[in-house]
C-alpha cells in the first residue's frame, strides 16, 4: 500500500494485499484527474471488491471492472465527489467500511453510511473511528448509522499502533501447545486494545494460558495450568482471523471445537474453512464446515511429517507451525508469511525451533 502511495504508474499492483485492494479503491476514487488500474494476484481477482464499489458508485465515483464484473481488476477515474449519503451491506467485511470511513473526512460535504445487515467484525469499524477521533475527525455512530464529518484541516499528530494480536496468536498457540511455566514475552499491545482478535486472551485462558500486561505495553504469556476445557465453542465473528489458530490449536490439545460466526474465511486469500478441513483432516482430524462454521472432534491422532499446503494464505502457514512441537511439519511455500509477518520464521528460530528451508 504504501509503494501505492508513491508510484505514479498507471497500473497499481497489490499482489495478495486485500486490505490494500479495499482502502485503495476508494481512495483513487477521491483523487481529481488520476487515473489508475487496480489490480492483485490471480486469488485477489476472484475476492469481491463489488459491496465497495457499487457503494462508491452510489457517491457518483467513476469505476469500471476490467474483466469479471465485481472483481479485480478494476479501472477507477479520480474525481470530486458530492454526494455524501450511502448505503452498503455491513455483513461481508468491515474492511468495505473502513475504506469509505478513511475516505469520509476528505468528501466535501462529509459522508452518511447507513450500515445494511448485521455488522461483521464491528471491532474493527470502532478502532477506525477512534483513529480518527484522534486525530481530531468528527463523526456520530448511532445503531446503523455513521456520519463523518469534512475536516477541513488535519493537525501534525504522532499516532503509536499497537502490535498486532492476530500475528501475537501464534505465539499463544506455542505456549498453549508447551509444558506447564512456558513463557513468552511479546511487544507491543494494550489492556484495552480495540483489536476483535485481542479476545485471544480469554479464550487461550481455555487452555492453561494467562497474561499479564506490564506498563511499558510489553505482555508476558504463561503456560499455568494444563487445559481446563475438553471442548471449545467460539463466535468469532469480531476476530475471524484467528479462527485458523484456534481450530489447529484445538486439534494439537485433542480437543473438540465448534467456531462460528465465520461466514468472511470464504472470501479470505483462500477459501479458509475448507483449506482448514483439508489440511486437519491430512493430519488425521475430523472436520465437519458449514458456510459460516467449523466443528472439529477430539482426536488422539496426529500424523508426522505431514505436507500442509498453505494456498498462497499466509495464516495458513503461521497456524499450522505450531504443531511442530508434536511432530515434524512440513509448510510448503513457507515464504507466504511476508504478507503480514517476513520475521515469523526467523523468530520462531529465536525461541527454539530449528527450520530448514521449508521444514520445520
Amino acid at each position: 500500500m504504501e509503494k501505492a502511495f508513491l508510484e505514479e504508474q498507471k497500473v497499481v499492483d497489490i499482489h495478495h494485499a486485500g486490505t490494500a485492494m479495499r482502502f485503495l479503491t476508494a481512495y483513487f476514487a477521491i483523487q481529481e484527474n488520476k487515473e489508475v488500474m487496480l489490480t492483485g494476484s490471480q486469488r485477489m481477482q476472484e475476492r469481491p471488491i463489488f459491496p465497495l464499489v457499487d457503494a462508491l458508485k452510489q457517491l457518483g465515483a467513476a469505476i469500471e471492472y476490467v474483466n469479471k464484473e465485481g472483481f479485480p481488476p478494476i479501472s477507477i477515474k479520480g474525481k470530486n465527489i458530492p454526494r455524501n449519503t450511502v448505503d452498503i451491506d455491513a455483513s461481508i467485511s468491515s474492511q468495505y467500511i473502513t475504506a469509505l470511513l478513511l475516505i469520509a473526512p476528505k468528501l466535501t460535504n462529509g459522508l452518511e453510511i447507513n450500515l445494511q445487515g448485521k455488522i461483521t467484525s464491528l471491532s474493527y469499524l470502532k478502532m477506525t473511528l477512534s483513529l480518527l477521533e484522534e486525530i481530531g475527525i468528527d463523526f456520530t455512530f448511532q445503531k446503523n448509522h455513521i456520519k463523518v464529518y469534512l475536516a477541513v484541516s488535519i493537525p501534525d499528530k504522532t499516532i503509536t499502533i499497537e502490535s498486532d494480536w492476530s500475528s501475537a496468536s501464534y505465539f499463544y498457540s506455542l505456549v498453549s501447545l508447551s509444558a506447564i511455566g512456558t513463557k513468552i514475552t511479546l511487544s507491543s499491545f494494550k489492556k484495552n486494545s480495540l483489536q476483535g482478535d485481542a479476545s485471544i486472551v480469554s479464550i487461550y485462558k481455555n487452555f492453561g494460558v494467562e497474561t499479564d500486561f506490564h506498563e511499558n505495553q510489553t505482555i508476558t504469556i504463561t503456560k499455568n495450568s494444563n487445559v481446563i476445557t475438553s471442548h471449545l465453542e467460539c463466535d468469532l465473528n469480531s476476530s475471524p482471523d484467528i479462527a485458523q489458530t484456534i481450530a489447529v490449536t484445538c486439534f494439537g490439545l485433542g480437543l473438540s471445537c465448534h467456531l462460528q460466526g465465520l461466514h468472511t474465511l470464504k472470501i479470505k486469500e483462500t477459501d479458509r474453512l475448507f483449506a482448514l478441513k483439508t489440511e486437519l483432516e491430512k493430519l488425521g482430524a475430523e472436520v465437519v464446515i458449514t458456510e459460516d462454521s467449523l466443528q472439529l472432534s477430539a482426536s488422539s491422532i496426529l500424523k508426522d511429517s505431514i505436507r500442509i499446503k498453505t494456498y498462497q494464505d499466509h495464516r495458513m502457514a503461521m497456524a499450522f507451525a505450531p504443531l511442530a512441537l508434536q511432530k515434524n511439519i512440513i509448510i510448503e511455500d513457507a515464504e507466504v508469511v511476508g504478507k503480514s509477518y517476513p520475521r515469523f520464521w526467523d523468530d520462531l528460530n529465536t525461541i527454539g525451533f530449528k527450520t530448514t528451508n521449508s521444514i520445520l
